[in-house]
């Protein structure tokens, strides 16, 4: 068991853990999760002792071995199995010392040890665990120096993960995979078999690894059950049921000052006021909860271009004269809403930077609408960024026309106050630097948003916000991420970048998931399950098949409810002006015109879904 007792911890003057305790039981998944800055990334170096607590105890088992994630990238001539091999420093020199020992009960320990470590195996296991992170048998035999940063620090989580330890500290461990090792990693960590503790802004991993969610917010931890969509909720009616008890409390602390107040001069109530007064005394503080300040994200809105937005015949590009993709041939439209699948490597950024300009076709022809604005954001931008200027200068340099007064609102709807605008670019967080870049790319109005990766800085409530703002954003969107929840919730359309072609994937991030799994499953040493009867099977599998189709028209039908709800909103904010009626009383008659159509085709909307969900229901029944 991990024990937190009374923890307090502090930076200066800024309390980060106040008297925080917390216990872990063995074998447990447990999510970290609460605001950026709260201490979480501070309680996981307290666990190793790289930081000493200023109180309180941190207790675990002697015999437990800590690993955690690595902020340092390994290097070196030696190729990523033997990287990766040499993390384990136990099994490295045991492997050392059976080379030279000579007395004969050393070396029955050392074999002995040897075998409990299952050093036999330890070659497959690393190669295995490499090609999870995306590294296949080529790449896994050449030097890890011919790596880059990003794809370094995957080796760096393989070696992590090859030494098995009792408990693992994982510190956002997807900030430098792809989709594709995200969820290798997830199916991974899902079976692993000692304590995990992870911090993850990815919402889909926190439902699907952890047992339990471990809140810190205020300097204390509070351990829920489940995963983060149950703790969210679990956490919204504590929140509620607090605030009624405090209501209660309140009304009866007014109660018993009210009688105090009447009769404390009466020699015949003097007792009984005192008696109440002491009532009141005794009441335990009920503090009123106040969350942080939200976060907003507003791409703003732009005139509609005729399709296609884009159209591409035969094209290939690449680099240096060598193609990454190959042939394509696919036109954008204003209302598609694509994510782009495939494994790091074939072709996902490529394909954007094409469209967004980037770079030029090597064959082939690229066509776009003239009039066509385009909003590019990629990670590598932040370090664009002039860090010795304010978000408002910087913006100020991009739109030099602009006043001071339409930078700030701008800056404004991406969650910047007038102190933050005004703070120095390099002292701000990779999640305010984030937000920076999309002000940066929104402030021309695009029509359509090109994102590489939008969410590595962002935690789970500015990651919400950009779901949101995605869905009411009215031009199109190509979309590559990680993260599955934010895919789920924006597209409606799948395009699997592989082996130099783009091409239309026909399913969902289930099926994706599950054809991930199934691959890694039957080609990485794993046993496949007994082939069953096909006649029994037959049935059965046809009806899964017929999901997908259903699942592709529901997920469209959300997409198309976010969209219209956000259109309806914005209609009753104008209308909720009552200076439009006297300054434009036309406007106020089309808006109502608007606002009746969006209410009706929304009522349509709504009842499509309702009859899909319904079908879908009916569909995944009989294919049980």
């Amino acid at each position: 068991m991990l024990r937190i007792d009374n923890l307090t911890y502090r930076i200066g003057p800024r309390v980060l853990l106040d008297g925080a305790s917390a216990s872990i039981d063995a074998g447990h998944k447990v999510g970290l999760v609460g605001r950026n800055g709260t201490g979480k990334t501070t309680l996981l170096k307290l666990i190793t002792r790289s930081l000493q607590s200023d109180g309180g105890e941190i207790e675990l088992p002697s015999r437990w071995q800590i690993g955690i994630t690595s902020q340092e990238a390994p290097g070196g001539a030696d190729n990523l199995i033997e990287t990766v091999l040499k993390a384990d420093l136990e099994l490295a020199a045991l492997n050392a010392e059976a080379q030279t020992a000579t007395d004969a009960d050393r070396i029955a320990a050392i074999y002995t040890r040897l075998h409990d470590k299952d050093a036999y195996t330890a070659e497959a296991r690393a190669a295995r665990i490499l090609a999870g992170l995306g590294f296949d048998d080529e790449a896994q035999l050449r030097p890890c120096s011919d790596y880059s940063g990003g794809w370094r620090m995957r080796v760096a989580l393989a070696g992590l993960l090859f030494t098995q330890p009792e408990l693992l500290l994982l510190d956002e461990p997807t900030n430098h995979l792809d989709l594709e090792a995200t969820i290798w990693l997830e199916d991974y960590l899902k079976n692993y078999p000692g304590t995990i503790l992870l911090v993850s802004h990815d919402r889909d991993l926190l439902n699907r690894v952890p047992d339990e969610i471990l809140h810190l917010e205020n300097g204390k931890l509070t351990l829920y059950r489940g995963g983060y969509d149950r703790f969210e909720e679990t956490r919204r009616m504590r929140i509620e049921h607090g605030e009624k008890q405090r209501q209660k409390q309140d009304a009866r602390r007014a109660e018993l000052q009210a009688f105090v107040d009447r009769f404390r001069a009466k020699a015949s109530k003097a007792k009984q006021a005192q008696s109440r007064l002491r009532m009141i005394e005794r009441m335990p503080p009920i503090v009123e909860h106040s969350e942080e300040g939200g976060v907003r994200l507003t791409f703003p809105e732009t005139e509609s271009l005729a399709p296609p937005l884009f159209n591409m015949d035969r094209v290939t590009v690449g680099y240096d004269g060598k193609p990454v993709l190959k042939d394509v041939s696919l036109r954008l439209d204003e209302d598609d809403r694509i994510a782009l699948l495939g494994a790091n490597g074939n072709g996902k950024s490529t394909f954007v930077k094409l469209l967004a300009g980037k770079l030029q076709p090597m064959v082939g022809e690229v066509s776009r609408s003239g009039k066509l604005r385009i909003g590019y954001f990629a990670q590598h931008q932040t370090d664009e960024l002039d860090v010795t200027v304010t978000p408002l200068m910087q913006l100020g340099r991009k739109r030099p026309q602009d006043s001071e007064l339409q930078l700030r609102s701008h800056l404004g709807s991406f969650s910047f106050t007038k102190q933050r605008a005004e703070t120095i670019i390099g002292k701000l967080s990779g999640g305010e630097k984030a937000r920076l870049l999309f002000a940066l790319m929104a402030v021309d109005k695009p029509h359509i948003l090109l994102l590489d990766e939008p969410t590595n800085h962002l935690d789970i409530a500015s990651r919400e916000a950009l779901i949101e703002a995605i869905n009411t954003f009215k031009g199109a969107v190509v979309l590559i991420s990680h993260d599955p929840h934010i895919l789920e919730l924006t597209v409606d359309q799948f395009w699997l970048v592989e082996k130099g072609k783009i091409e239309p994937y026909d399913g969902d991030m289930d099926d994706y998931r599950q054809k991930l799994l199934q691959r890694d499953t039957f080609s990485k040493g794993k046993r496949a399950p007994a082939a069953q009867p096909k006649v029994v099977q037959a049935e059965p599998a046809q009806k899964r098949v017929a999901l997908g189709p259903l699942k592709k028209r529901l997920q469209q039908s959300e997409a198309r409810i976010a969209k219209l709800t956000g259109e309806r909103d914005k209609l009753r904010a104008a209308l909720a002006d009552p200076t439009i009626y006297q300054r434009d009383k036309a406007k106020a008659v089309s808006l109502q015109r608007d606002l009746g159509h969006a209410d009706a085709e929304l009522a349509t909307v709504e009842t499509e879904w309702i009859q899909i969900q319904e079908e879908l229901e009916q569909a995944q029944s009989a294919a049980s």
